[in-house]
């Protein structure tokens, strides 16, 4: 979808008042810069070499006043008309939990289903309540018009609702760290009735933009590891990032911080299940806890584990 897709609730009105603004900028700056030429010619020296001072001149004081004052207040009244809107979503609107990461965003539903992309429907409003693990992130959709700092230890929120189905891109505003252009997720806009049948089941969500005809092809293990984020912070050829490389993993021993204590064990399959679908409860000494828990179905769980397997020999 283009940049200047007007796709929320929100596009229409945010372009008008930034539009508008920046029609009157230039419209000054034209204005600003013609006089400065008009007069450096008109006022040279050459043309009077004897300077005189002018004093006082009434109707030009309350123009130059009263102008910019208006100008001022109404793009103030429309700036304030929508952030005011902006920051009262509506009572029925869906809420959405996110929570930013180095390097990749999680969404929570209200059923307790998770994500590593947004799903929404066309037209529900989604309030998204957002909180940072680690340092500051800002949550962008620019197609939306809608932009917030997520901020380590507060909550903060915004909300839209979407006009056109399709794939939105979300991105990161703040540098933090080095994968921060990695940092990337997607909206992605359903219909009400595939946004039910994605919310209310164990499947993938379907795809807006994907074509209709045609068998649905079986997704692989890495696949599924990049839809849900986790190749943010495990990777798979031993490159050090937040979270232990998955090359070479499987059957090595690691000193594990349990709920009950600090243990050294193996990363079986046994081990691998616990720290994928309930995080908290395992972490590996030198790691930050920062995993989320797992939307896995227990196919996909039992494939990504099997590929985790086959990397040890790699």
């Amino acid at each position: 979808m283009p940049f200047l897709a007007q796709a929320s609730s929100f596009s229409g009105s945010v372009d008008r008042v930034f539009l508008g603004t920046l029609a009157v900028c230039a419209a000054f700056l034209l204005l600003v810069t013609f006089f400065i030429v008009y007069f450096s010619i008109r006022y040279s020296r050459k043309r009077n070499p004897e300077p005189v001072d002018i004093h006082e001149n009434t109707p030009l004081e309350i123009v130059w006043t009263v102008v910019p004052l208006v100008l001022f207040l109404a793009m103030f009244y429309y700036g304030w008309t929508d952030f005011r809107t902006m920051r009262n979503p509506p009572p029925d609107a869906m809420v959405v939990e996110v929570t930013a990461r180095q390097w990749a965003w999680s969404f929570k539903y209200p059923n307790g289903r998770q994500s590593g992309e947004l799903y929404a429907a066309l037209g529900r409003p989604i309030k998204l309540v957002t909180r940072s693990l680690d340092v500051i992130h800002g949550f962008f959709v620019p197609a939306f018009r809608i932009k917030v700092d997520v901020v380590p230890g507060k909550s903060n929120f915004v909300w839209f609702a979407p006009r056109l189905l399709g794939d939105f891109d979300i991105q990161c505003t703040v540098i933090c760290g080095v994968d921060h252009s990695a940092m990337l997720s997607k909206v992605r806009v359903l219909s009400e009735e595939d946004f039910k049948k994605w919310y209310f089941s164990d499947e993938d969500a379907p795809h807006a933009a994907a074509p209709a005809a045609g068998s649905p092809r079986k997704t692989s293990a890495l696949e599924l590891l990049g839809a849900k984020g986790c190749l943010a912070c495990h990777s798979v050829d031993g490159t050090p990032m937040v979270g232990p490389t998955l090359k070479g993993l499987y059957g090595t021993r690691h000193a594990v911080l349990f709920k009950d204590g600090e243990r050294e064990v193996a990363a079986d399959e046994k081990f691998l299940r616990q720290v994928i679908q309930e995080p908290d409860s395992a972490v590996v000494v030198g790691y930050p806890p920062v995993m989320p828990p797992s939307d896995l179905t227990e196919a996909e769980l039992a494939e990504v584990i099997a590929y985790i397997k086959s990397l040890r020999d790699k």
